[in-house]
């Protein structure tokens, strides 16, 4: 027992140090415990503190939009104008029955009627936001497409009413007939040919700057031009959706609910609906007729992801299809109307359509009435108004040409020659694109133009077309990607003005609660936005139909390269700096593109009152998703580096590290807020996503 012992009695006493290095270390282990259990403790408390205040403007904006809603179906019930509910059903069928079997062809009725129908099919778009159930979806639809046919059947309608009586209205100069009907959604220019001069090379409807000039084969013949100009655009909803259906078997709901199957009509089966009574001409030549009873509107979904939504879009790696063999390449199996090389499909996720549509249509001139022994004889068709073909075919220009005509060669078809100011209400800040509607692929397409002329000084375009189209003016999507530099400051409670300086253009948004107003320089084509209280959404919405588009969505990453930055740290970020606008200001840094994907750099510090930011007072951050810290380095350093800054702490959460600097009152400022101003600064920055794409 003693020769056992001894050793371990032996050890003890020789090396006491050991005993005590022991105990110290258990004694460092349980510091080292305690002091992580009180950072996890405050790391806790942070992320609580955060999510409660989180949690509370959400129920609140949650609670006030359904409230708002409640108000606003209250409201439409209680109006008392004559108009049907476009959410009950049966009001908004009795209103289209009643409005297809009305025989009133007065273009000034007529136009009135068609402007309240616009006013219904806005209305369910926006029921369309809101809806869940698919079958509330389709209904919607369906409604939407019902009217929209309606609008064209009675466009159709007026204006052979209008030639019915061509020779009676002719112009004395002229000797032809030319009108222009225009209110707030549509420009209608007609021109009948009644005295059919050889020599005739165009016209130009001066009081709207519409002209176009005609081949000799058009101006020897018993034609009618029509130019209708649509201040909305129906068409590309429509090839949207075909390109969505295209890619996928189904179409997700509007309201990002579940997939709706797409319900799209064949020209034939709209034709079969329609009553407007118009017949086609060859396939190559219709136009619009054939379209008007396949339209239909989605209500503008791709606007309408929530911010949760598109900043949890990664990127798919794929290349932006730059040329235009990648383009068709997505539009592949859309295209079935020609299998032609030439085909050059316009992809409507890098381009976007601006202005409306233009439809240019020749139609056959209804006969005239003939005053005989003081009778009035008009030979009454029952075909309706006709499409015009051009080209036409050889042998009946054969047929059909004079002499004179046939001696001099000129039985080819030469193109239309179409020139058109831009839309007033528009900013094209690059050349814009011309493409013209495909009636069997129901898509947009360049080819068929040629001769582009662009006159930016005159804001007038010119060009040639193959025969007659619908046709539209296009700018790239994401030309004011990415940004060159962001900027969001405090002007007072509950107000703040973010300013983006885009890669074409400098805009500045001015927030106080729940409004929103655009400022720029640039004032042409901006005067019906500029300056001019509106909500958040409906801000995006007129922006985006005005040409200046700052905002970003699913499709983005495709065409426009981006820091690949972590969605979720990305959102966090967005969710807090809304929370601290009211008393702090955010910026740009150029550190944001070296600090790695997992991290987020900007400038930040506490700023009161309208005035701009001192540059000394501006301090970088370093957001990751575990920690945010104030780093050491400044904006103008030469190197990036992650240090932090001494004696500052880390902390869970962006708005805890900003309170270590902030005074008192700045922080009290953060706590009254109002929960709208707050949605609405995180709405935008979610809509623009300054941290991914500057």
């Amino acid at each position: 027992m003693v020769a056992v012992s001894a050793p371990v009695v032996k050890v003890m006493v020789a090396v006491p140090g050991v005993a005590v290095l022991l105990v110290t270390a258990g004694r460092w282990l349980n510091s080292v415990a305690l002091v992580s259990a009180a950072d996890q403790e405050h790391r806790d408390n942070e992320l609580y503190e955060l999510r409660h205040l989180l949690e509370d403007n959400h129920t609140a904006v949650t609670k006030w939009k359904t409230d708002t809603r409640e108000k606003a179906k209250w409201e439409r019930y209680m109006r008392c104008d004559g108009s049907p509910d476009p959410a009950v059903q049966r009001q908004i069928n009795t209103y289209i029955s009643r409005w297809r079997d009305d025989p009133e062809v007065n273009i000034t009725l007529v136009l009135k009627e068609c402007n309240l129908a616009l006013q219904l099919i806005e209305e369910l778009e926006g029921l369309l936001r809101d809806v869940r159930e698919p079958a509330e979806v389709q209904q919607y639809q369906e409604t939407i497409l019902c009217l929209q046919e309606l609008i064209y059947s009675k466009h159709h309608l007026t204006t052979e009413e209008i030639l019915n009586r061509a020779s009676s209205n002719c112009d004395i100069e002229t000797g032809n007939m030319q009108i222009v009907v225009k209110d707030d959604n549509m420009t209608l220019c007609l021109w009948a040919n009644v005295k059919k001069n050889p020599s005739f090379k165009g016209f130009h409807f001066e009081e709207v700057g519409l002209s176009f000039d005609l081949p000799t084969q058009l101006a020897v013949s018993d034609i009618a031009v029509r130019i209708l100009h649509t201040r909305y655009d129906h068409l590309s909803l429509l090839a949207r959706m075909v390109h969505l259906r295209a890619q996928t078997s189904s179409h997700r709901s509007l309201a990002g609910g579940e997939e709706v199957p797409l319900q799209i009509d064949s020209p034939e089966q709209g034709e079969a609906r329609s009553q407007s009574g118009v017949k086609e001409g060859r396939e190559s030549s219709t136009q619009h007729q054939e379209t008007d009873e396949e339209v239909f509107s989605v209500g503008g979904s791709e606007g309408r992801k929530s911010a949760v939504s598109v900043l949890s879009v990664r990127s798919s790696g794929q290349k932006p299809p730059g040329d235009q063999e990648s383009k068709m390449q997505m539009m592949d199996g859309v295209s079935g109307s020609d299998s032609c090389e030439s085909v050059q499909v316009v992809d409507l996720l890098q381009y976007t359509p601006l202005g409306g549509v233009f439809y240019w249509d020749v139609f056959r001139l209804p006969p005239q009435a003939k005053k005989v022994k003081g009778w009035e004889i008009r030979q009454i068709l029952d075909t309706g108004l006709e499409v015009f073909p051009y080209p036409i075919e050889q042998s009946r220009i054969q047929r059909s040409a004079p002499g004179n005509l046939e001696d001099s060669g000129a039985l080819t078809c030469p193109p239309v020659g179409v020139s058109m100011p831009l839309p007033d209400s528009v900013l094209f800040l690059e050349t814009p694109h011309v493409a013209r509607w495909d009636t069997a692929g129901k898509q947009w397409r360049t080819d068929g133009i040629t001769d582009l002329s662009y006159e930016a000084s005159e804001a007038r375009i010119s060009f040639k077309m193959d025969s007659f189209h619908a046709c539209v003016l296009m700018q790239d999507t994401y030309a004011n990607l990415p940004f060159q530099s962001w900027e969001l400051r405090p002007l007072g409670r509950d107000s703040a003005l973010f300013t983006v300086n885009a890669a074409l253009i400098n805009v500045s948004i001015t927030i106080q609660g729940n409004q929103c107003m655009l400022k720029s320089e640039q004032e042409k084509g901006l005067t019906h936005v500029l300056g001019k209280w509106m909500s958040g959404p409906a801000l995006q919405s007129a922006m985006l139909n005005a040409g200046i588009n700052i905002f970003v969505n699913e499709y983005t990453d495709k065409y426009v390269s981006s820091y690949g930055k972590d969605p979720l740290t990305e959102h966090a970020a967005y969710e807090q700096m809304a929370l601290f606008s009211s008393a702090c200001a955010f910026s740009w840094s150029q550190w944001n593109s070296k600090c790695g994907a997992e991290h987020l750099v900007m400038q930040a510090c506490e700023h009161h009152g309208p005035a701009p930011v001192p540059k000394d007072s501006w301090r970088l951050y370093l957001l990751g998703a575990q920690r945010s810290l104030k780093l050491k380095i400044r904006e103008k350093s030469e190197v990036f580096s992650p240090a932090f800054y001494p004696g500052s702490k880390f902390h869970s959460t962006f708005i805890h590290m900003l309170q270590e600097d902030m005074s008192a009152d700045g922080v009290a400022k953060t706590t009254e807020s109002h929960y709208l101003f707050v949605d609405t600064v995180q709405s935008l920055l979610c809509a623009t996503r300054p941290l991914m794409y500057s």
